[in-house]
């Protein structure tokens, strides 16, 4: 690691602990800040484990409620990021558990036709071409169907590694598994996606499950809503 990689490492943790030291004070501005940092990871992770919009908003929302709590028990000894990717993947792994023991095939394949949802990021441009921008929306829908298609351990590393980015060290931290299982995983998932999509994946990855704009927004006010309720802030 070279010495400005620690130093913003370092920095990025000191800005974390103000951040927690003025959430537990009641500072809403501080756990906006939190949210907006964090929300499109969390939702991306939780949308690699739930296949399902609507579910992994649930997932997002649950997992702050739940950190912002907890906050006295997040010690800095990791990234406030990873703390909260560790809280929304278990709570995610918890809910699909208990799906498992509920819902039947069927009603899976009717989620899986009925929320294939694309949001936009709000800073996207409105002005390019109208052809280009629907070819793109539909490379888009073939990635996510084909990423949803994807063996749940294989979907969910390739989110973490390829989407978000995250390092094999991390990913491997966050689901409990050896680093090297990480990298069998993550190259079967891209060879299943290759076969599925021929070749489309580079150019429309980063644009996939995008969280931000109203969605973020109001996540961000419901959590903040409840919060309120709960804690007289």
């Amino acid at each position: 690691m070279t010495q400005s990689t620690v130093q913003r490492t370092a920095g990025t943790l000191t800005d974390e602990r103000n951040l927690v030291e003025r959430v537990k004070s009641g500072d809403q501005s501080a756990f906006r800040a939190i949210m907006e940092k964090n929300s499109r990871r969390l939702y991306r992770v939780a949308r690699a484990v739930m296949r399902d919009d609507t579910e992994a908003e649930d997932v997002v929302q649950e997992t702050y409620l739940r950190a912002f709590s907890n906050l006295a028990t997040f010690r800095g000894e990791s990234s406030l990021t990873t703390w909260l990717t560790r809280i929304a993947l278990n709570e995610a792994l918890g809910r699909k558990r208990r799906q498992r023991a509920t819902v039947t095939l069927a009603s899976v394949e009717t989620a899986q036709e009925t929320n294939a949802q694309i949001i936009q990021f709000p800073a996207m441009s409105t002005e390019t071409d109208p052809e280009r921008t629907a070819a793109q929306h539909e490379i888009r829908r073939l990635l996510e169907r084909a990423m949803d298609a994807l063996p749940e351990p294989f979907r969910v590393v390739f989110v973490m590694r390829d989407v978000e980015e995250m390092s094999i060290e991390e990913a491997a931290s966050q689901l409990g598994i050896r680093p090297e299982t990480v990298k069998t995983r993550l190259h079967r998932a891209r060879r299943l996606l290759r076969q599925s999509l021929d070749g489309q994946l580079a150019s429309t990855l980063k644009d996939t499950f995008p969280f931000a704009g109203a969605r973020c927004a109001r996540i961000t006010e419901a959590v903040l809503s409840q919060l309120s309720k709960d804690s007289g802030l």
